[in-house]
């Protein structure tokens, strides 16, 4: 066993000193359900969900109780841990999870400074033995773990033990060598991760960046591919984020833990503008005044990655300013299954859908899926793009086969941004896989979404054909559709921490073979503060007391 602790990680991750008085209290809150111990040891009470029990082992909430800064949350933390290694909850099936492991052993070196600063002999002595113990089960079986997020998450908590734990040099290299394997698999060469939820790099970055910290401190040097790889993702940060701040809500992704984000972007040395292509990952990023338009134009990743990915080929998202204006559905908390599973299709994206269908499909419902999980099992497999940058405007065409199989239509959407900003004009497009006009109908109904954010008040205006749209800085934008009916429909905005909120979506329907390509246009027709555009463009019947 190794006799001492050399260093302690830095843990970046945003701290609530007031949720160290709920532990305190016996209150414990983790993915969204509220557990009161009532006397007991929380490592007695049966979990209410397996998120939760998760989020328990995982010991990420040891660092809320070092925020607070006081000896009672130092004897709080030190008690926990204690019962947690006197129950030897590290047999509990969660717990022995790896990725619930590599999450606690990053938890409990950060957060060292608080737990052993003080402690007897004994407590020390049965930490350590603990620590060493999880590290050695985790080595034996870090091979055996799922690809993605959890295996690279293993490398880099067995490469911070190595770091950490003294007369580890065996150890390290081990650990560095796998880690480097996993960066080159899972960093792509435009920072993107292979399962493509922008979040992700956010999550690697954060245990990333104080590994690298670790190295340094120990007098190493960090590889070449972990400078890379942090070189790659950081500007990625950027190129995800919305005029809010916000990252937006494809494959996956969540609520943006705003300070988490802005406490790694303080590490961006560059602070460049970010990049607006990254063809890797399969994203386009387009920007014109203060209007970003996001855009999904890559196919799903290989089924063993795509645990969390969603078809939403071909989606986009939208931000004026600082207000997202359209949106995707966005994910659901933990636990809720059926919303998540309504949240990874299409009809879920601001983007085309065929006779009522995904241009994905989901492994559910067999015994496979139970023991793989809900995976893609086949979509996109070639997305076609192309984009041109003009002093006037950018133009980003792409189209993908995702519905070829099943119906014989390949859709083609382009998008052209004004320099400016104030204007977006699209066109979605229906042909044969070869490019033809469609000539056969029977199974060509299409729908376009555009799922609005629930701060936009919408109004149907002109007939039918427009909608007025205002946002809550007093500016409105207009979306029409000269030759079809726009209609206004129920929609659902998710959220993994604030929940569920009604919002609405334009919906225009149509049939392929009557309707080739449905042009529509979303411009500015009211600034910040009210003030009105050009009058000329806005419709008889618009409502300018909204």
């Amino acid at each position: 066993m190794p006799e001492r602790l050399l260093i302690a990680p830095t843990d970046l991750r945003t701290a609530d000193p007031t949720i160290a008085n709920d532990i305190y209290a016996g209150r414990f809150v983790f993915a969204g359900e509220v557990v009161d111990v009532a006397g007991f040891s929380v490592f007695e009470i049966e979990a209410p969900s397996r998120a939760w029990a998760e989020r328990l082992h995982s010991f990420g909430w040891l660092r809320h109780l070092r925020a607070s800064d006081l000896a009672v949350s130092r004897s709080n933390a030190r008690a926990l841990l204690d019962e947690w290694i006197r129950f030897q909850k590290s047999h509990d099936p969660v717990a022995r999870d790896p990725d619930v492991m590599a999450r606690r052993i990053l938890s409990w070196l950060a957060q060292t400074p608080l737990v052993l600063e003080g402690c007897d002999h004994g407590f020390y002595r049965r930490f350590m033995r603990s620590l060493t113990k999880q590290v050695r089960h985790l080595r034996r079986v870090a091979r055996d773990v799922r690809p993605g997020l959890p295996r690279l998450r293993v490398a880099m908590a067995l490469a911070a033990a190595g770091l950490s734990l003294s007369d580890q040099p065996r150890l390290v290299r081990q650990a560095s060598r796998w880690l480097d394997q996993e960066l080159a698999r899972q960093i792509l060469p435009d920072g993107g991760h292979v399962g493509r939820n922008p979040g992700t790099v956010l999550e690697i970055l954060v245990d990333l960046l104080p590994l690298r910290q670790a190295f340094t401190a120990r007098g190493q040097q960090p590889s070449a591919v972990l400078l890379g790889a942090i070189d790659r993702m950081m500007p990625m940060l950027r190129f995800f984020r919305h005029g809010d701040g916000s990252f937006a809500k494809f494959n996956g992704m969540g609520e943006t833990q705003l300070g988490l984000l802005a406490t790694v972007l303080a590490y961006d040395d560059a602070r460049g503008a970010p990049s607006r292509n990254a063809p890797y990952v399969g994203y386009q990023r387009l920007e014109g005044g203060d209007t970003v338009v996001l855009v999904d134009t890559g196919p799903p990743p290989r089924p063993v990655l795509s645990l969390d990915a969603h078809a939403g080929c071909l989606s986009f998202e939208m931000s004026s300013g600082r207000q997202p204006l359209i949106v995707n559905c966005g994910v659901p908390g933990p636990g809720a299954t059926a919303l998540r599973r309504m949240a990874r299709t299409t009809a879920a994206h601001s983007t085309v859908t065929l006779n009522d269908s995904s241009s994905c499909r989901f492994l559910n419902g067999t015994y496979l899926a139970d023991k793989l999980g809900e995976v893609i099992l086949s979509g996109p497999t070639g997305v076609e793009v192309s984009r041109q940058d003009n002093r006037s405007e950018t133009i980003l065409t792409a189209a993908h086969d995702g519905y070829v199989a099943r119906f014989g239509i390949r859709h083609e959407r382009s998008l052209v941004l004004s320099a400016y900003g104030d204007r977006i004009d699209g066109v979605d497009s229906f042909t044969t896989p070869s490019g033809n006009t469609i000539a056969r109908g029977g199974r060509d109904a299409f729908a376009l979404r555009f799922h609005l954010h629930p701060a936009v008040e919408a109004t149907r205006i002109n007939n039918g054909h427009a909608v007025f749209l205002a946002l809550p800085d007093g500016s409105a934008w207009q979306f029409e559709t000269p030759e079809l009916e726009v209609l206004l429909e129920e929609s659902i905005r998710l959220s993994d921490i604030r929940g569920s909120r009604r919002t609405e979506q334009i919906v225009v329907y149509g049939r392929a073979l009557h309707q080739a390509s449905v042009e529509w246009i979303l411009h500015r027709v009211v600034e910040p503060g009210g003030r009105m555009r050009h009058h000329d463009d806005l419709g008889d019947d618009l409502p300018l007391g909204a």
